[in-house]
């Protein structure tokens, strides 16, 4: 990237280093990289000469928006322009614009000329007609520095500039701009470069240069640059610098320090194995090689998003990698389930989210690879336990209950029921395998007319069968699976042993049903007669709630009171019922028509109570 010149003060030629971003700025809307739709329309404006008084380029930095103005001011100064819309460089027009001396183009900073002066020897100046060609093009970069009293000195000129000047705005903010401004415009929104694109053109670069560059390399380079081919070229001739002109993929991420493809591929293997201590010793590696634990995470949420597109080739353009990491991430992603991948996409999200506001950063990222490693399994126990749930016992037959309610009349009322003669001796065996959850059995004899209900309970108890006051076995049952029946009274209660057990039930609901939990304890519960209450909710949704565990309710409550026949009903409040809160100044009349002494005591101490 060397430029030989002549030195007048020596006489002799010597040398240059030019960088890349400027020895292989494009000349020509051909050599515009990643721009096509754009240059296409200047060209055929030029090609039709139906030119704007005024244009706006605006979009991210690095892109072509300064390099599009000039090589548009040159094209329409041109005297020879091609069929395809393109400049000669070989008119004197040209040939002063190439050797950097045509008076023709005036470029102005607005970062650094933003005051109402500049702007106004701007304006004088655009009386002046070309000396050469017949435009004489303003590029005025980063116009969206010029303060608000410089567009307004700036707007009247905009709009009706003289024929022979066209002005060009470029700018990376453009919500920064009036819209006055906008509105005199042409407005073109420049895109960022695909990688493949940069990609192309830096294997161009390094072909002309005598340079040797792996595919991978400059892939990490054009993802690097984040969409400027200016960022490409500058990274471009910093690694080359590093490698002597020899680009492999360890020393681009070396130099870059970027973190390498293998860390990421070996971490998704340990957390689908669940090693959690291979993980954890990888993450400190990744620490002492000094690399930020953010940077980490939000690499390793890029490579499970990169994993999840792998999985359908429909998606699988959307991977912006090399041929070889390309096949490594389809070989990965077909050992990685789908559930997997969204569940570490979810945690490793949050992990970035709060990375900032922790203290204890490190142990934050460990957390999350400790989560990451029990994907599986939890997804393994859950299927255990589903696997579990579908083996049933069958219900013991209502023939069987009736003959020992017929025992039980000539027996003592202490006798337990028997239920060990009508279960399958296979399925009690593997039924006492079940999970924790059971519940206590005993029969209840108070009440000379019995009842019987379905005994199943959601919440923890436990079953002890006994005979003579001795334990002859004990059976646990899996909780919600109607499995045998009770018999319970019709014993009376009153209204606070009603609300301890609504109460009561709501403090053993889980910790995900907390808020349910929490509108339990702060309801009110109607009694309508000896065995029925009410539940009045405020909408619909909780209805629906109230009605889906009604049952579990209802036989919490009946064992707890010793009472079959209690019911709970669930009803949306009335409209009318719905009483808004008294204001102060009504509180005020209410308590002065019970005590006209407070209208008395308002009068003399001229008080004012609302």
């Amino acid at each position: 990237m060397y430029d030989t010149i002549w030195d007048n003060q020596n006489g002799f030629n010597m040398t240059q280093y030019i960088v890349s971003a400027r020895k292989y700025r494009p000349s020509t809307f051909a050599s515009v990289v990643g721009q096509e739709a754009l240059t296409t329309t200047l060209k055929n404006a030029i090609a039709v000469d139906k030119l704007a008084h005024a244009y706006l380029f605006c979009g991210p930095r690095g892109v072509g928006k300064t390099t599009c103005a000039r090589i548009f001011a040159k094209t329409i100064n041109c005297f020879n322009v091609t069929l395809d819309g393109e400049a000669c460089n070989e008119c004197e027009s040209c040939v002063a614009f190439n050797e950097q001396r045509s008076y023709n183009i005036y470029e102005l900073d607005a970062a650094s000329n933003n005051s109402v002066d500049d702007i106004r020897q701007l304006v004088e100046q655009v009386r002046i007609p070309p000396q050469i060609g017949k435009y004489k093009v303003y590029i005025i970069d980063e116009v969206h520095m010029l303060s608000t009293q410089a567009f307004n000195a700036f707007l009247k000129t905009l709009e009706e500039p003289p024929h022979h000047a066209v002005f060009i705005l470029a700018t990376t903010e453009k919500h920064k701009i009036l819209p006055t401004i906008l509105s005199r415009c042409q407005i073109y929104d420049f895109h960022r470069i695909r990688v493949i694109d940069i990609v192309n053109h830096l294997q161009k670069v390094a072909k002309i240069e005598g340079y040797t560059a792996e595919p991978e390399a400059l892939n990490i380079i054009a993802l690097k640059a984040d969409g400027g081919m200016r960022d490409a070229l500058s990274i471009f001739d910093q690694v080359v610098s590093f490698t002597q002109g020899n680009i492999t993929y360890d020393q681009v991420i070396r130099n870059l320090n970027v973190l390498d493809y293998e860390y990421y591929f070996r971490l998704t293997e340990y957390l689908i194995n669940s090693r959690v201590s291979d993980a954890l010793l990888l993450f400190n590696d990744i620490l002492n090689k000094g690399f930020e634990g953010s940077h980490f995470i939000s690499g390793l949420a890029s490579h499970f998003r990169d994993l999840l597109v792998s999985k359908d080739e429909v998606t699988l353009s959307l991977l912006e990698v090399g041929a070889t990491i390309r096949d490594r991430y389809k070989e990965q992603a077909k050992i990685c389930s789908t559930s997997f991948l969204y569940e570490a996409l979810k945690l490793c999200n949050h992990c970035d989210l709060k990375y900032r506001e922790s203290k204890n950063k490190r142990l934050l990222v460990e957390l999350t690879l400790i989560q990451l490693a029990k994907i599986n399994i939890d997804d393994t126990s859950s299927s255990d336990r589903k696997k579990k749930s579908e083996q049933r016992i069958k219900p013991i037959a209502r023939e069987n209950i009736q003959q020992e309610k017929k025992e039980n009349k000539t027996e003592p009322s202490d006798r337990p029921v028997q239920t060990s003669n009508s279960i399958d001796p296979q399925k009690s065996e593997s039924f006492t395998q079940k999970e924790e959850q059971s519940f206590s059995l005993k029969k209840k004899t108070s009440g000379s007319d019995k009842k019987e209900v379905p005994l199943v309970d959601d919440l923890s108890l436990s079953i002890s069968l006994r005979k003579n006051g001795n334990t002859k076995q004990e059976t646990s049952l899996k909780t919600a699976t109607p499995v045998d029946e009770v018999v319970l009274g019709d014993s009376s209660f009153t209204d606070e042993e009603l609300l301890d057990s609504w109460k009561g039930y709501a403090k053993k609901l889980p910790i995900e049903q907390k808020a349910f939990a929490m509108r339990m304890e702060s309801a009110t519960i109607n009694r309508l007669d000896d065995a029925t209450f009410e539940m009045v909710v405020d909408n619909k949704i909780i209805e629906q709630d109230f009605e889906a565990l009604k049952p579990s309710i209802e036989r919490f409550i009946r064992k707890q009171l010793d009472n079959g026949g209690i019911t709970m009903k669930v009803r949306v409040i009335e409209p009318e019922e719905n009483k808004r809160p008294f204001s102060r100044k009504e509180k005020f009349q209410m308590m002065a028509e019970k005590n006209n002494a407070l209208l008395k005591l308002r009068d003399e101490f001229n008080l004012d109570f609302y």
